[in-house]
């Protein structure tokens, strides 16, 4: 508290005139700089990526302060020159340093994580723990604050821990994670963009250099601490028995998603049938695939289903899929020419191939008429396997109506073996009295 004192009765002494210079020079400059740097990274960056864009966006974001820094810094060393102290300065360039650290922190987080409760909390909680760090050491307490913290703790074999400890371990391991993340994000992104590796491969690399990448950062925070690895060998074993009993399921759902990746049996895009479930394969999670349905709506379907029931992959090897549409006619009407009529009703959807040329049968004698089915192929069942075949059925319906060909509604044949004349007789009087009352009804009304 008493270098606060000092310092505000610097502030007030004309002798500190030359630091407020520098400190006002330092803001022109980051301001100029601003200006025009940032004209110039914003066009690179447009037609950057990877670690390039990278540079020049965190580049954008610690410009100002890392201006003001420069001046600051030299500054300082002109005022030492002439044997004066920079009081005001030693507490400004702390501030703007923590400032510039918040500012890039931030921003890789926000390229590391997703968006979310936890993205949030991550930067509030670093934010916060710099500014401490930083009053603590405006305010000469750091020493003891660290001090106090490393005094509080317990020791695990060779391994003590403490609230000191502890919260450097926290540090590290979400540095350690968000640079792996970061890293796994710029993989994925250089293989999204690598159209020469097919789909499963490129969601297998993905998902191994993921848990790679999280799995080395931890052992290195963890063997950075001073950590044991080897009594890992102990928790090792108990995850063994915890997967072989309350975990299995779960070891099944990722074991199967990677069966799935190798032997490449469903790919991102592949149109697929699962029991009742129809859609289109968005992703695949080391624990579920994502199928999107026609009306948009996205189911999770554990791995381990891929394996154990049956699946249909509309377009596993080859992505020509035939479809048929059916449609029943009079039996006064000629077959041939409802074939004739048909055929061409196939190209009402500019979905459907000429190679192979659509065919029309004739598919079987019905109780109401004779059933005609339409085939044809299409070669994008991820559009829709049903969408396509309402024009055709539109474009039949017309034909027919054109060439006078009927389609017909159902028939039933009534045969009367009996008829009681008496009961057809009373009904009949019941019928009439109940229409009397009701017309009597309706006169007192009036």
């Amino acid at each position: 508290m008493e270098l606060i004192f000092e310092q505000i009765q610097v502030f007030l002494n004309q002798q500190t005139i030359s630091e407020w210079v520098v400190l006002l020079l330092s803001i022109l400059a980051a301001l100029i700089s601003r200006r025009v740097l940032l004209q110039k990274l914003g066009e690179r960056g447009n037609n950057s990526r990877g670690l390039r864009l990278f540079a020049i966006r965190s580049l954008e974001r610690i410009l100002w302060p890392a201006s003001m820094l420069v001046v600051l810094w030299l500054g300082q060393l002109v005022v030492n020159t002439y044997q004066y102290e920079t009081l005001l300065l030693d507490l400004v360039v702390p501030l703007v340093l923590s400032f510039a650290a918040i500012r890039f922190i931030v921003y890789f987080l926000r390229k590391s994580l997703r968006g979310g409760a936890f993205l949030k909390a991550s930067e509030n909680f670093i934010a916060a723990t710099i500014w401490l760090v930083v009053g603590l050491h405006l305010t000469d307490l750091l020493p003891q604050a660290m001090a106090a913290l490393d005094s509080v703790g317990t020791t695990i074999g060779s391994f003590r821990l403490s609230l000191l400890s502890g919260l450097k371990l926290s540090i590290l391991i979400l540095l350690a994670l968000t640079i792996a993340g970061w890293l796994s994000h710029l993989v994925e992104v250089r293989l999204t963009e690598n159209k020469s590796i097919n789909a499963s491969a490129r969601v297998g690399l993905i998902k191994f250099v993921k848990f790679a990448a999280i799995t080395i950062a931890l052992l290195i925070v963890l063997s950075s601490v001073g950590v044991d690895l080897s009594t890992f060998a102990v928790f090792g074993g108990a995850l063994g028995v915890g997967l072989g009993f309350g975990l299995q399921r779960i070891a099944a759902n990722f074991i199967s998603g990677f069966i799935v990746i190798m032997d490449r049996s469903v790919k991102p895009g592949d149109v697929v049938t699962i029991g009742t479930e129809f859609g289109w394969v968005q992703e695949l999670k080391s624990r579920y695939i994502v199928l999107r349905n026609r009306a948009g709506v996205d189911t999770l379907i554990p791995n381990e289903n891929l394996i154990t029931s049956n699946v249909i992959n509309w377009s596993y090897a080859d992505r020509n899929v035939r479809m048929a549409v059916q449609v029943d006619i009079e039996y006064s009407c000629d077959p041939e020419k409802a074939i004739e009529v048909m055929l061409p009703c196939a190209f009402a959807s500019d979905r459907v191939l000429r190679d192979p040329a659509p065919n029309v049968f004739l598919k079987e004698f019905g109780p109401s008429g004779i059933t005609m089915e339409l085939r044809f192929w299409i070669s994008d069942p991820e559009s829709g396997v049903e969408r396509v075949k309402s024009p055709i059925r539109v474009a039949i319906w017309k034909a027919f109506q054109e060439h006078g060909l009927t389609i017909p509604f159902p028939q039933r044949d009534l045969h009367l073996k009996s008829v009681d004349f008496r009961a057809l007789q009373q009904l009949q009087e019941k019928l009439a009295e109940e229409n009397n009352a009701i017309e009597k009804n309706m006169a007192e009304r009036k």
